[in-house]
């Protein structure tokens, strides 16, 4: 018989977590700290990730990275193994939303919007899989966004980053899978954070709640049956 969704397959794994000083990494953090899990929290905002750190129950630490630094990079993932333990559950969450017209997107916002979005996870990524690998079981979730699918004007550097971060996360899954390595692409629309406040003419009203978003995405890295939602679009539904 397959296992039923729970959140017991989690309990006394070790998870990094970037972009934990925002609204959705910080709630997905949350959400895996009610199951047991320990976590490690990065983002650019020292101060919230120390006062989050402290409401948690399970232990936990906190580090600024440049995630545009690659050593920077290995070292944090280095730390994480020797204070917590093996990565079990790594969160690819940290992002960048330039909202210029293309001609006004300067380069150096390219690279930077490239490097944040999509080649820290793909460091991240290779850095910690092979110890998933070895002991056949890892999570891996990386946040995209409904611009995964779409091309919006005046972000297409966005866009391009996200569509990128799509493609590694089918690619991961497929190549991980009978390692019992399982990589989740979740993208939300537009969501109640820092972030989303860029986005203009919507209503705020209508945004995904990110403390939904963390429960939603770490019940599904939870469920350790047979079936996988590998790839998730979350929009919020109104019924009148």
């Amino acid at each position: 018989m397959s296992q039923q969704p729970t959140q017991s397959s989690l309990h006394g794994k070790r998870a990094l977590v970037t972009g934990a000083s925002g609204g959705i990494g910080c709630e997905i953090a949350r959400a895996l700290d009610r199951c047991g899990v320990s976590v490690c929290l990065t983002g650019r905002k020292i101060d919230v990730l120390d006062r989050l750190a402290a409401e948690l129950d399970n232990p936990a630490m906190t580090a600024s990275v440049d995630l545009q630094d690659e050593n920077a990079l290995l070292a944090l993932a280095a730390r994480v193994r020797d204070e917590l333990g093996e990565i079990d559950i790594l969160v690819n969450c940290a992002g960048v939303l330039p909202v210029k017209p293309l001609i006004e997107t300067t380069t150096a916002e390219f690279d930077t919007c490239l490097s944040v979005n999509l080649r820290a996870p793909f460091i991240l990524c290779r850095e910690v899989v092979p110890g998933m690998q070895q002991r056949r079981w890892g999570r891996i979730v990386n946040i995209a966004s409904s611009s995964a699918y779409s091309g919006f004007a005046n972000s297409s550097v966005y866009c391009a980053s996200k569509h990128g971060l799509l493609g590694l996360s089918r690619s991961l899954f497929n190549e991980m899978k009978n390692d019992n390595v399982r990589t989740f692409c979740i993208s939300p629309g537009s969501v109640r954070t820092e972030m989303g406040r860029q986005i203009k003419h919507q209503d705020p009203d209508t945004f995904i709640d990110p403390q939904e978003m963390g429960r939603f995405v770490v019940d599904t890295i939870a469920y350790d049956g047979h079936m996988i939602a590998e790839e998730v679009r979350l929009n919020r539904m109104f019924v009148q």
